[in-house]
């Protein structure tokens, strides 16, 4: 089971909210694409923030100096007898969200969605620490993207 909630920590998000709950429920839709599985339940926070609060973030956790689009934490509990748990925070900075949407010619929810994507991939294991596993990780963001309807141009 995958339940999520959406926790809205930026001025910039408010009026996005709704939208975004939306755009979650459709990608998980897809979860067996995205690599959930049955035997573990998921409770993700997606955190909508803003620059200032996840380069703190980043800073804390990664000791990086800078914004950036999405940070994903991911905590098991496992318990005699009950299925695994997953906890996910996935933090998101609106203000690196519509600038690379800018650059890479997409709107700002279709990148929205890309960058969703990237995080569930994360809490179910996949990586970008070596160039094999980046590419691996970005074939199958472009499969779902396109499953979704979504062509993201900065992978065209």
């Amino acid at each position: 089971m995958i339940k999520f909630t959406v926790i809205c920590k930026s001025k910039h998000w408010p009026a996005r909210v709704k939208k975004i709950t939306s755009i979650v429920k459709k990608i998980l839709k897809i979860k067996k694409d995205l690599k959930f599985r049955q035997a573990i339940n998921y409770n993700c926070n997606i955190i909508l923030t803003d620059n200032k609060l996840i380069k703190k973030i980043n800073y804390k956790f990664r000791k990086k100096k800078q914004p950036t689009d999405v940070l994903t934490f991911v905590s098991e509990i496992r318990k005699k007898n009950l299925k695994k748990l997953k906890i996910c925070d996935i933090f998101i900075s609106a203000e690196i969200i519509k600038k690379d949407a800018k650059r890479n010619h997409t709107t700002f929810y279709d990148h929205f969605t890309h960058i969703l994507i990237h995080s569930f991939l994360h809490i179910n294991g996949f990586n970008h620490l070596k160039n094999k596993d980046y590419y691996k990780m970005i074939k199958k963001e472009v499969l779902i993207l396109k499953k979704l309807g979504i062509i993201n141009s900065a992978f065209k």
